[in-house]
């Protein structure tokens, strides 16, 4: 077995150790949405956009990409289609907003000048026997060898309460990076749609050094928590967007009794068939 974590199932224990265990352990499913749908769909975009010359990448090109890949991505996964609905009505409203955050990205970066590295990229480290893994919306790669690194979202900025969450899953793609290549991203930039906004951030060595201090320290936790089977929740705010609200013990729910490989699926979430998704 190959200890794994992701910067999402990392946030997730960070977040609440029983709504880890409910994902990882339990593999419980989650409701869908069209909200992530749509997140699917304008990622898969903004991906496709850069496969034209730089001449044509406008507003207008773009948006005519939504349609082609909605269609791809259903006839991928049919189910999505439910999400949004059989009324016509429905459809392009959804899909009007679909335009809207794909508008919005050419007010904050101009594609025209741009000219990915890599894009969708798996990135994987192995950091004293864990192997650290995720997915990177795009990499830019400067002719000085300078790396940028840019995560998508289409929901709306957070709060400088929440901001450090938001950076950590950048600060972790920028540790694997700096592992695999040796060399510390010169930037991470968060784009996010919902808003407009920009957040940017340059890293350093010891900012790296400490996400690692960290990743390890929450690894040493997770591995207590398989151990002992011990998965207490952690009540916030965030609870009222769980899918697993009526099972959590803090709002008077009883979690199913843990598989009898427990230990083995939480140490290890590529047994639970996680994938590594940017939709938000």
């Amino acid at each position: 077995m190959v200890a794994a974590l992701s910067p999402s199932r990392a946030s997730d224990f960070m977040q609440c150790p029983l709504l880890y265990r409910f994902r990882v352990i339990d593999r419980l499913p989650e409701a869908p949405s069209a909200a992530a749908a749509r997140g699917t769909l304008v990622h898969a975009v903004l991906e496709r956009l850069f496969d034209v010359p730089a001449a044509e990448r406008t507003v207008a090109a773009a948006q005519a990409l939504l349609e082609p890949q909605w269609a791809a991505l259903v006839e991928a996964e049919p189910a999505l289609a439910e999400l949004v609905g059989d009324e016509a009505e429905a459809h392009a409203t959804w899909l009007a907003e679909a335009a809207r955050l794909v508008e919005r990205w050419f007010l904050l970066e101009d594609p025209t000048r741009l000219e990915p590295a890599e894009r969708e990229l798996y990135v994987e480290a192995d950091v004293d026997g864990l192997l650290l893994r995720g997915y990177v919306d795009r990499l830019d790669i400067a002719p000085t060898g300078e790396l940028r690194v840019v995560d998508y979202k289409t929901g709306r900025a957070p709060s400088e309460l929440f901001e450090a969450k938001a950076l950590f899953q950048m600060k972790f793609y920028a540790l694997v990076l700096w592992r695999t290549r040796g060399v510390v991203p010169r930037m991470l930039q968060l784009v996010y749609l919902g808003n407009s906004e920009l957040i940017r951030y340059a890293p350093d060595e010891a900012d790296l050094l400490a996400t690692e201090r960290k990743v390890k320290a929450l690894w040493a936790a997770i591995e207590r928590a398989a151990e002992t089977g011990d998965w207490r929740p952690k009540k916030s705010r965030l609870c009222d967007w769980c899918d697993h609200k009526a099972r959590c013990p803090e709002w008077g729910g009883t979690p199913p009794p843990l598989p009898d490989d427990a230990s083995a699926r939480a140490l290890d979430p590529r047994r639970a068939g996680e994938v590594e998704v940017a939709v938000d």
